[in-house]
């Protein structure tokens, strides 16, 4: 007869066995939560200088986006299928900065506040605030500089920077509004990248690839490509510096909003009473 037992009797794996098991089990949400915590600690530690040159080469990769856009702009028909194709050039960016573990300004809306949110102090609200400085201004210098050079030294050939051109007025031409609210979407987008990736083992590449391909095709604003694009428009005399603030500044807004007021603190209160 089938024993009652519920399972007390079985006999247990061997070690080496047990191991095997053991690794094939997913992470649990606390542990997923300490490997992005302790993330955030190193960011947190980093001398000011290498988050500085991080975030330049960060702002450089991300402008990759802009131009893959660019130049698939140029070279697809205009037909209602483009914008399907079109937008995987949007990943290029996240590929570059995400894999190579450069510093970018919403990857650490997550990173750097998980410390916060387990021990909060003044001195640990003074060194986010610091890091978030740092690379935001770095990802801009990268950004603005790499824009210079690709409108002023003709660094690209001329029809791709034409292709450039005409996404970034599509960026431009949200209000602000509109950059606010469609933020907070591409915030929690990026967030849940970099929550996903620990238990992403092999799967890494897809997982950036599609979460960015999902921010690009819901035209969703990303502060750090934003700025890129406007930095276009800027250095060819299409958008005042004003108009390039106001919007940029509500889409940082609701990057913010999504990446720590969203995800972070759901992320946080989910593993706070296991930790």
């Amino acid at each position: 007869m089938p024993s009652d037992s519920g399972g007390k009797n079985e006999k247990p794996l061997p070690k080496h066995e047990q191991k095997i098991v053991e690794q094939r089990l997913p992470l649990r949400s606390p542990m997923v939560y300490e490997v992005v915590r302790q993330e955030g600690e190193a960011e947190l530690d980093r001398p000011l200088l290498s988050l500085w040159w991080s975030g330049i080469a960060a702002g450089i990769a991300m402008f990759t986006s802009v131009l893959a856009e660019g130049v698939l702009r140029q070279r697809l028909p205009d037909a209602s299928w483009r914008p399907l194709v079109e937008n995987f050039g949007y990943c290029f960016g996240f590929v570059i900065t995400v894999l190579g573990r450069l510093q970018l300004f919403t990857e650490s809306t997550i990173t750097a506040v998980l410390p916060l949110l387990s021990q909060w102090s003044g001195a640990r609200v003074v060194d986010t605030m610091r890091l978030w400085s740092v690379v935001l201004l770095a990802n801009f210098t990268g950004t603005f500089i790499t824009a210079a050079l690709v409108t002023w030294t003709g660094l690209v050939p001329v029809q791709h920077l034409a292709g450039m051109l005409q996404v970034a007025h599509e960026f431009a031409a949200n209000t602000p509004l509109q950059g606010l609210l469609f933020g907070i979407p591409a915030g929690f987008l990026v967030a849940a990248m970099v929550w996903l990736l620990p238990s992403a083992e092999g799967s890494k590449f897809s997982i950036v690839v599609w979460l960015a391909y999902l921010l690009a095709l819901g035209d969703f604003t990303h502060v750090v490509v934003g700025s890129a694009e406007v930095a276009l428009l800027l250095f060819a005399g299409s958008m005042t510096p004003a108009a390039a603030f106001a919007l940029l500044l509500p889409t940082l807004a609701g990057n913010i909003i999504g990446g720590t007021g969203l995800f972070a603190l759901l992320a946080y209160g989910q593993v706070k009473d296991e930790m």
